[in-house]
């Protein structure tokens, strides 16, 4: 439906997207900069960013962007790079394109780019190095094809989108950076598969949660609460709530850590789990339910055991809040967008995923997520990697591009 929806749409809109002399040069740059963007695409997949610690990546793309010619190029509080390329209207809304740096793997993941003909391998080289070695791209073709939006374009290497991280880049940018009246459209680059467009935005609501009991020996205390127990009714009971079916909504008991020895009831027991959907009324829903399962299994545990030396208890800790919500397919950044896919031979589907556009669209700010490149695979697996056969992968960079061109004149109030 939402494909059909689209397609409608398109055929009552504007006619296909039109290359102008300028936008040839820029196309023909993207092309002629090919090995040097493989090359930058490597580069900056080498330099380490896990979790919490990208200050080296981001480092180096400050020196680059300082190095294109952005304006006020910095990295902010929290470690986000950024560099302004000035707009005709400098007063106008901006358009804020985004990459994350991080990556889902820890600092003792060895990171080494291996190339297989038209194949680079290396954990996070598609999620999502690639992309931030786009916005390089995007800049110099720009330059070369003297391309003027008609308003800025903000470009961003962001920290924090990957798991913990809890999109806390992008997140500071809508909250406390003086970037955030300036904006008004938002596109991350996530990925290199390019044609999806993502304009609805998977919640998740992610906690971690301390079952904790008086402890004791195996065979001495046999009889006395056990927190593990509660905590296998919690997971047992998260398994019977029924999901909405209107919308896709999901959960996840993840992980588990605790205890004191194999011969100990243990005195702490951690679980984390995860909710998710692209329906904030589901995924409270979700939640709610969840939040009670946890108190009812903490209640059967202590009923059923010796509470002499204590009670079980149960403290949930909030990890992860990522907001759900949508950029109507109807919006013009959407429209933008898949008048380009289109005219360039892609599906231009509307789907739904948890991404740093989560946080602009709860706030009513058009954002969309897109991709860039020629494919990618295995996502947060060691053995990820990407395509860049010359042909789609200048393909891919082209159409990207053209989008970004596109958005950047969107008028807006």
């Amino acid at each position: 439906m939402r494909t059909l929806f689209l397609a409608v749409l398109l055929t009552t809109a504007a006619p296909a997207f039109a290359q102008s002399a300028s936008l040839v040069a820029a196309h023909a740059k993207i092309a002629a900069d090919y090995d040097k963007t493989v090359a930058e695409v490597i580069e900056l997949t080498e330099i380490p960013a896990p979790p919490f610690k990208e200050t080296a990546r981001a480092q180096r793309v400050q020196e680059k962007f300082t190095a294109l010619g952005l304006e006020n190029v910095h990295i902010d509080a929290v470690g986000n790079v950024i560099g302004t390329r000035p707009g005709k209207d400098r007063a106008a809304k901006a358009l804020l394109v985004a990459a994350h740096l991080d990556t889902v793997f820890p600092p003792d993941v060895p990171i080494k780019v291996r190339r297989e003909g038209d194949t680079l391998h290396a954990p996070g080289i598609g999620d999502t190095t690639v992309t931030v070695a786009a916005l390089l791209t995007f800049v110099r073709a720009m330059d070369a094809g003297k391309v003027q939006t008609p308003r800025d374009i903000i470009f961003v290497a962001n920290v924090g989108e990957e798991g913990q991280g809890d999109l806390r880049g992008i997140r500071h940018i809508f909250s406390a950076s003086p970037l955030k009246p300036r904006i008004g459209d938002f596109i991350s680059f996530d990925g290199s598969t390019v044609g999806r467009i993502t304009n609805s935005a998977v919640g998740s609501r992610r906690y971690r949660v301390a079952f904790k009991g008086p402890g004791g020996h195996s065979y001495g205390a046999f009889g006395l609460v056990n927190p593990m127990v509660a905590m296998a009714g919690a997971v047992s009971g998260m398994y019977t709530i029924s999901i909405p079916q209107d919308v896709k909504t999901t959960y996840a008991a993840s992980t588990i850590a605790g205890g004191t020895s194999v011969n100990s009831i243990p005195n702490l027991i951690l679980a984390e789990f995860d909710m998710r959907s692209a329906s904030p009324a589901n995924l409270k829903t979700v939640e709610t339910r969840f939040l009670q399962i946890i108190q009812e299994s903490v209640a059967a545990e202590n009923a059923a055991r010796d509470t002499r030396y204590g009670k079980i208890s149960a403290v949930p800790e909030l990890i992860g809040d990522r907001p759900a919500g949508s950029t109507p397919a109807s919006d013009p950044l959407v429209q933008a967008a898949a008048k380009v896919l289109t005219a360039n031979g892609y599906d231009a589907n509307l789907t739904a995923s948890s991404t740093d556009s989560n946080i602009p669209i709860s706030m009513g700010i058009p954002a969309i997520t897109l991709s860039a490149g020629g494919g990618g695979f295995r996502a947060h697996a060691l053995d990820e990697y990407i395509s860049v056969e010359r042909g789609a992968f200048v393909k891919g960079l082209t159409t990207a591009f053209d989008i970004v061109v596109a958005a950047a004149g969107i008028k807006r109030p």
